[in-house]
C-alpha cells in the first residue's frame, strides 16, 4: 500500500512498507537523529550508534517515506515479538565489550515495551529536518494505522517523553489520546526527560476485535 504527500523535491512523497535495503544506513541516521539524545547513553558515540542500528535494523518493522527515491522519514512498530531496531544481548557485548557493555544492557532494558493483546505498539517517528511539517508523520502514522488493522489489532499504542511536545501534538491530531503518565525524574540527569506518556488510538473503524499477535 502506498500514499502520497507533496514534498519539496520533484515528486510527491510515497510511502512504502519496509526499508529498502540500500537505505539501512540513512534509516539508522534518521533514527538516531530523532532519538539519540535518549539513547545515547546505551548506544554512543553517535558513529558507533549509527552502524549498530544500520546492522540490526529488521527492516520489514518500519513504513518509510521516499522522496526522488531518498528516505525522508519512518516510523517503526513492534509485530509478532520483532521490532525495527533489534541487536541481542550479546551482539550489543560484542559490539561494546562486557565491561562496557552491561550497563548499555539495563539502559536499553528501560526503553522495552510489551504489547498488551490486541495492541500494535509504535517505536517512534522519525523525520528528515527539512521535511517536519509536510505531512510526512501523518502519512507514515496512518500506514502504520493501516498494517494495524490488517492484523486485527483492536488499538495502537506509544509512548511519548515530556520534552518532545511537538511530537504530541502530532499524536494527538491523528487520533491519540493521553491514557497515562509516568514520572521519570531518575532519567532527567541521564536522558534529558523526566516523565513518558502513554497514547491509544483504535486501530481502525472497522470494530476489529483485537486478535493481533503479541509475543
Amino acid at each position: 500500500m502506498e500514499s502520497d504527500a507533496m514534498g519539496a523535491g520533484t515528486g510527491p512523497v510515497t510511502v512504502r512498507r519496509g526499508v529498502p535495503a540500500e537505505a539501512a544506513r540513512r534509516a539508522a541516521e534518521l533514527y538516531w537523529d530523532a532519538f539519540g539524545r535518549k539513547l545515547g547513553p546505551a548506544l554512543n558515540p553517535p558513529d558507533k550508534a549509527v552502524a549498530f542500528l544500520a546492522a540490526h535494523l529488521n527492516a520489514d518493522r518500519a513504513v518509510c517515506a521516499l522522496l526522488d527515491g531518498q528516505l525522508v522519514g519512518l516510523a517503526g512498530y513492534q509485530l509478532d515479538g520483532r521490532a525495527l531496531t533489534g541487536g541481542s544481548a550479546s551482539a550489543v557485548l560484542r559490539a561494546y565489550g562486557h565491561l562496557r557493555g552491561l550497563h548499555r544492557l539495563l539502559i536499553l532494558a528501560l526503553f522495552e515495551r510489551r504489547p498488551a493483546p490486541g495492541q500494535l505498539v509504535m517505536d517512534g517517528i522519525a523525520v528528515d529536518p527539512a521535511m517536519r511539517g509536510r505531512g510526512v508523520g501523518s502519512l507514515l502514522i496512518e500506514e502504520v494505522a493501516a498494517i494495524a488493522a490488517e492484523q486485527d489489532c483492536r488499538e495502537i499504542r506509544l509512548d511519548v517523553i515530556d520534552t518532545n511536545p511537538r511530537a504530541r501534538a502530532l499524536y494527538e491530531r491523528r487520533g491519540f489520546t493521553a491514557v497515562r503518565t509516568e514520572p521519570t525524574p531518575y532519567l532527567r540527569g541521564l536522558m534529558g526527560f523526566g516523565a513518558v506518556t502513554t497514547m491509544l488510538r483504535p486501530a481502525g473503524a472497522n470494530g476489529s476485535k483485537g486478535l493481533c499477535s503479541t509475543p
